[in-house]
């Protein structure tokens, strides 16, 4: 009997899976969230003065944001493993869009604060929910790679054109169309969504949720992103950045103990770290992350601070940025017909690292062409070619049940490795600036910070090839194969 049940749920199933328009979403979530991350920062300046903050109360507009996102990305990603991705989708793509148009009318500091801080919720339940509905979309072969390589070509995209499109919005239609930018896109996406992804199949709920386990993971993940983003204020070794970073801990420890021993359904399963793809990739990617959110902060800098350029003009300078990453994209995509997706992390880190080096190279009279152009084609193509591929890794071999909750997982490690990256990175070039602040302190404190991306990078390559398993390319037959496997219903 269940045979006859399964023979006639199977062609409802297939014939509401449509991967192209699937894939449509996707692209259009995963370039809203990386267009967030980087678009307010040029306007930054103009929201102060428009607003009324202060100077230390400005950057809660991207403290608030950080904080909700990733605290709350694993418990995005459980969510949509046990509630659906579908609907976790649908709902974050809502608030996201609401919260956006609210930021844009804000008239008082508090109010723009909170309107980013919900932004971070919606991006927490959407962010995991799309990349696990990539992965349940496209499970294997060639249609896998292709999949993730739009996604990885969006994805950086997103994060490079936020600059040029953050400065152009706030010099030429004001601060406010930074976060309105964002209302069309969710409105977009939300209808694809609706009408293109089909629903989940009903799925069997493991017992009760550990809410504990949630608070603990939630507390712990925010209070570690708040003290490693107040350092800017906090020096490392300060009685509250200590204070802040310990109670993290303590929280972290505490969430892994319930982890460990809840009869309830956990929201992080430990036995997932036993995956090597998934602690590998995880590993890769927070060391990826750090290196890469620095670079875009040190590189901005030097073409305002030492050579001088607009806000307008610095975002147009980093358009060959998002040009090279789409270039390693679908080279990742050509190459990954042929290459285990292990070489070309591997290769993607070293060349990125060999950009990172050049960009260590850079004068304080120097010049765009010379010192930031060619480092920038080179560095962009190497994140190309390893962005689609950690993505992958980290969710093959993962059961369907855990699929949201390792896009969360993945998700996190590229949000802390950033905070991490950035405030450590960023420690480091303010100390080598020093007191004295010249083109030429600032030049070196800069250079300093790009140089210790290249060492992260290389950190990344050595653990894809010390952890990451070997494996070939796939088969064209099986690829062509799997291109045309529906995706099974879950059970």
């Amino acid at each position: 009997m269940c045979g006859m049940h399964t023979i006639q749920e199977e062609p409802v199933v297939r014939s509401a899976i449509r991967p192209g328009l699937t894939l449509a979403v996707v692209a259009v979530v995963q370039f809203m969230v990386s267009l967030d991350l980087s678009v307010v920062n040029v306007g930054l300046p103009r929201i102060a003065s428009g607003l009324g903050f202060s100077a230390v109360g400005v950057t809660w507009v991207i403290h608030a944001y950080a904080l909700t996102f990733g605290g709350l990305l694993l418990l995005g990603g459980k969510a949509a493993d046990r509630y659906g991705r579908k609907g976790i989708l649908v709902a974050g793509l809502a608030l996201f869009g609401v919260a956006s148009l609210a930021g844009g009318l804000a008239q008082e500091p508090g109010h723009l604060v909170a309107a980013r801080a919900a932004q971070g919720v919606g991006a927490a339940a959407l962010a995991p929910a799309a990349l696990a509905l990539l992965t349940a979309t496209f499970p294997a072969g060639r249609a896998r790679v292709r999949a993730f390589g739009v996604w990885s070509a969006v994805n950086a995209a997103g994060g490079a054109l936020g600059v040029l499109i953050g400065g152009l919005l706030t010099q030429y239609a004001g601060w406010r169309w930074v976060m309105f930018v964002n209302v069309p896109m969710a409105a977009g996406a939300l209808a694809l969504a609706w009408r293109g992804v089909a629903a989940d199949p009903p799925r069997a709920r493991g017992g009760r949720p550990d809410v504990l386990g949630a608070v603990l993971a939630t507390a712990g993940m925010s209070l570690l992103v708040f003290g490693v983003v107040r350092t800017d204020r906090y020096a490392w070794t300060s009685p509250v950045t200590l204070g802040t970073l310990a109670a993290a801990a303590v929280l972290l420890a505490a969430f892994v103990l319930v982890e460990r021993t809840t009869t309830r359904e956990p929201l992080l399963r430990l036995g997932l770290f036993a995956n090597r793809s998934v602690t590998g990739a995880n590993a890769y990617n927070l060391l990826v992350g750090a290196a890469m959110a620095s670079s875009f902060y040190f590189m901005s800098l030097y073409l305002q601070r030492v050579l001088g350029n607009g806000p307008a003009l610095t975002g147009v300078q980093f358009v060959p940025f998002a040009l090279g990453v789409v270039v390693g994209s679908v080279l990742a995509i050509r190459l990954g017909y042929r290459l285990s997706p292990r070489t070309l992390l591997v290769t993607g880190a070293l060349v990125t690292a060999a950009g990172f080096a050049l960009f260590g190279l850079i004068r304080p009279d120097g010049s765009y062409a010379v010192d930031v152009l060619g480092p920038s084609i080179v560095a962009s193509i190497g994140f190309g070619l390893c962005l689609g591929p950690v993505v992958s890794i980290a969710t093959a071999g993962v059961a369907a049940r855990e699929t949201g909750t390792a896009s969360g997982l993945l998700a996190s490690s590229r949000q802390i490795g950033a905070s991490l990256g950035l405030a450590a990175l960023g420690t480091a070039a303010h100390d080598r600036t020093g007191d004295t602040v010249t083109l030429r302190s600032l030049n070196d404190g800069y250079a300093l910070g790009l140089t210790l991306g290249a060492a992260l990078l290389v950190t990344a390559a050595l653990i894809a090839l010390a952890v990451l398993r070997r494996s070939g390319p796939p088969p064209a037959a099986e690829g062509q194969a799997a291109d045309r496997r529906p995706v099974p219903a879950e059970g």
